[in-house]
Formats: structure tokens, sequence, C-alpha cells
């Protein structure tokens, strides 16, 4: 079985994480197989959304705990080797020119958790869940979860949810912003939303989704540097020239017919 799958139409890659049996647990192969998934979307010009989700009732429960007590002879260099490997694929993920969109089906846990809350639209259904996990089996994050985590919902609240291992509830999820929105029809909504966002100017999102990142840590008069030298770069590019011709003309922009700016 195919542990992880890999769908791409009508400009939309739909990653699905694919070991239901186990919570969708991460071992060496399956985050193997999601790097050279994330590497092709990631670079591919047909792919203008991703999304991720998983099979079955759950989400992803984090790393195969499983293969970590089969490897306690050499618990270190197989941890490198396996969240090496994620981190690899979540930074392939962070830094693509195209936005990501999380299904969150079920429980999310550990490194799941930290590949849920990683897309620029998390959406949840009410079986969804959240948990670090990690403090449980005496281990830390990793997923970039340390640094995803506290930029989303503030430090304090970080703290609570890391050190205490304490579950957060979808409907708590939207409301402290680890997630952006509840919906009853999870694919249905995931769909609609892909493929609204398929239609739109994918290089301006994601030199956006860039310009968001950097300005975390940028101070307020670089960062307007930044989204000087970009709006004019956007502006010079197909995109922002189809975009201000079609506003003027008063009709409806085409976004998918030329290429990206960048």
């Amino acid at each position: 079985m195919t542990e992880v799958l890999c769908d791409i139409s009508d400009g939309v890659a739909r990653i699905t994480l694919n070991r239901p049996e186990a919570g969708n647990a991460l071992n060496q192969s399956m985050a193997d197989t999601l790097l050279k998934i994330a590497l092709k979307v990631a670079h591919d010009p047909e792919v203008r959304v991703v999304t991720l989700t998983g099979a079955g009732r759950m989400f992803c429960v984090g790393g195969d705990v499983g293969d970590f007590g089969r490897n306690t002879d050499r618990i270190g260099a197989f941890l490198a080797q396996l969240a090496g490997t994620l981190h690899q694929a979540l930074a392939q993920f962070a830094q693509m020119k195209k936005p990501l969109i999380t299904l969150v089906n079920g429980p999310a846990a550990g490194a799941g958790m930290s590949l849920a809350i990683g897309g620029d639209f998390v959406l949840v259904s009410p079986q969804a869940n959240f948990t670090a996990a990690y403090g449980a089996i005496g281990l830390t994050p990793d997923g970039g979860m340390t640094w995803t985590l506290p930029r989303l919902i503030g430090l304090r609240q970080a703290q609570d949810i890391i050190l205490s291992n304490r579950r957060v509830s979808a409907e708590e999820a939207v409301q402290i912003g680890m997630a952006t929105r509840l919906v009853e029809d999870l694919p249905a909504d995931g769909a609609a939303l892909a493929a609204q966002l398929a239609t739109h100017a994918v290089g301006a999102m994601g030199q956006a989704r860039w310009l968001m990142q950097t300005g975390m840590t940028e101070p307020f008069v670089a960062q307007m540097d930044r989204e000087l030298q970009s709006i004019v770069t956007a502006g010079e590019g197909p995109e922002g020239r189809e975009g201000v011709d079609a506003f003027v003309a008063r009709r409806t922009p085409d976004f998918q017919g030329g290429k990206p700016n960048g």
C-alpha cells in the first residue's frame, strides 16, 4: 500500500497520509515518500494549490512510537534521520510559492500536529483535536512546532499546550488561532477552497506568503522595504498586468492563462 498518496488535477495537488490502520503514524519510508511528493508539488508549475489530509479517522498521530521502541539501541541516529527527513519535507511546504491547505479530519498529535498547523489555511472537522504529546514520551517537539505555534497563538498559550500535553478541541483551536475554521463537510469545503484559490494569482499569493513569514522577524521599516520591492515586481509581472487590465475593463481576471509573477 502506498503510504502517501498524491493526486494532481485542475491545478490542485491533493496529498493524503495513507496509513489509516496505524493512525497515519510517520515512519521512515512514509517520511521519505512525503519528501519526494513535497519536492514535486513545490516545483511543479502546474500545481497552484496543495492540500494535505489523512486517510481514515485520524489526521496523523505523529511519529511511529513502535518504530522508536524497535530502535532504542540507536535512537539518536534513528530520530535524526526520521525528523531530518520530515523537516526537509516541511521546509519545501513552507518555502513553496503556493498556498497549503491542511484538512484536519481527526486527531493530530506530535509531528502530526506540526503538519496540521503548518497550513496557510487549517480547516478542521468536528472530530479533530490537537495534542503536542512529546512530553508524554520524554521527547521535545519537532516539525517546527516551537516556531509555528507561538507565532499563531502567542507564547503563553503555546507553553500551556506543549508543556501540559493537554488536548485542544477543534472548537478551541479555531478560537485561539491554531485553526482557520471548523467545517461540517471537510472534503467538500476543502475542495471548494482549493478550487477557488487555484483561480487566484498564485505568484502573488506565494510572494505574500513569503512576506508574512519574513515579517515575523523583520523590523517594521525593513518589512515595508520588502513590500515595496515586492509590489513593484508584482505590478510589472504578468499577474499584476492581467489583474489591473481586468479591473479597468470590468472583467474577471484570468490568472491561469499566463505565467505567475516572480
